[in-house]
């Protein structure tokens, strides 16, 4: 009887896991779908616009100019590590390593189709030497939230910069608008599913119908989550302050890219440049890195805001290329943290 039943959980967990595998393949051809619809698309707006256009707005740029756009991004990096380290309930693991984890994890991100789950658990994995998953993988579920929260709040300055600007009748503002009611829908909808318990109550659900043997870990997560969200305040409130921190230095990267590619743009146009970048490129997720879709809405807002589309697309392809170099050190990152040659720092035996 005992044998019987084993059979029938693993057969229930089987027939689960398929179905699971199924829609995990089922988002991969969808994605797989959206990038040759996105590359399609850039390729078009290549066409439209005309090579000699883009090239042109590329004709002042250098090489040191090319390496001086990139350096920014690092203390991006840094800062938005800082908001993950308060995403935790304790510091446990060393900066570096979370610093590491989070260039391997993002790289991880943009070259998987898993819609920004994969390199989530990358970053949980490469520190598990210092932090438990009990640990871990509630802090990158939180940090996740908080750097939406922030994502948001900067779309928000973003929205008031440009209402001050531009007309309100602006289809840059009518859109950053849309845009706002979007995100504030997904990640107040996120925080609820966290906050109310409905993790738990999903893995709960799971285990019922047989998908899942055991619901003890989405209950302890349910828990982790929600004594974080109403004990630990302060490292909320932290965590949200560095990201958004985060989100408005790329205000000032994208004011340096624009001065490197000689746009003539003050600062503040900048900021709304990046706010409604980033908000396009939360809405269109599912598409791998959102290629197509952020270069096209960046033409577009360049040609509402009185430069060239060129420009827009010229900026976009400069943003791809430090998008590669970036990638580039996060998967070496990802190496060196693997072989345990940054996590341990000792050298092993020939045996």
């Amino acid at each position: 009887m005992q044998y019987a039943t084993r059979i029938g959980i693993a057969n229930r967990s089987r027939q689960g896991g398929g179905t699971t595998f199924e829609r995990i393949a089922s988002v991969r051809y969808v994605r797989v779908v959206l990038f040759l619809l996105g590359v399609g698309g850039l390729a078009f707006l290549v066409a439209r616009i005309g090579p000699d256009a883009v090239a042109a707005a590329f004709a002042e740029l250098r090489w040191w100019q090319f390496v001086l756009v990139c350096l920014p991004y690092g203390v991006i990096m840094i800062v938005d590590t800082l908001g993950w380290r308060y995403a935790f309930a304790r510091d446990t693991a060393p900066f570096h390593r979370l610093l590491g984890a989070r260039l391997a994890g993002d790289a991880v991100n943009v070259v998987t189709a898993m819609a920004s789950v994969g390199g989530e658990a990358v970053k949980a994995w490469l520190i598990r030497r210092d932090v438990s998953y009990e640990e871990s993988v509630p802090a990158v579920v939180i940090a996740k939230t908080t750097i939406t929260v922030a994502q948001a709040l900067f779309l928000l300055v973003g929205i008031v910069v440009a209402w001050a600007a531009l007309p309100m009748d602006s289809v840059v503002v009518r859109s950053m608008l849309w845009l706002l009611v979007i995100e504030v829908l997904a990640v107040g909808g996120f925080f609820l599913v966290q906050v109310v318990g409905l993790v738990g109550r999903g893995g709960k659900l799971l285990a019922a119908l047989g998908v899942v043997e055991d619901a003890a870990y989405a209950t302890r997560l349910d828990r982790a989550l929600r004594e974080f969200y109403w004990r630990d305040r302060r490292r909320l409130l932290l965590s949200v302050g560095f990201h958004l921190g985060g989100w408005l230095l790329g205000g000032l990267e994208t004011y340096l890219m624009l001065v490197v590619l000689g746009v003539p743009v003050p600062l503040l146009t900048a900021i709304v440049i990046e706010a409604f970048g980033s908000a396009v490129r939360f809405a269109t997720f599912l598409v791998p890195a959102s290629i197509g879709a952020t270069e096209g809405a960046n033409a577009a807002a360049f040609a509402a805001l009185g430069f060239t589309s060129s420009a827009g697309l010229a900026f976009s392809l400069v943003r791809r290329g430090r998008q590669v170099v970036w990638i580039a050190i996060g998967l070496l990152t990802l190496v060196a943290m693997r072989s345990d040659v940054w996590l341990t720092r000792t050298r092993r035996s020939p045996a």
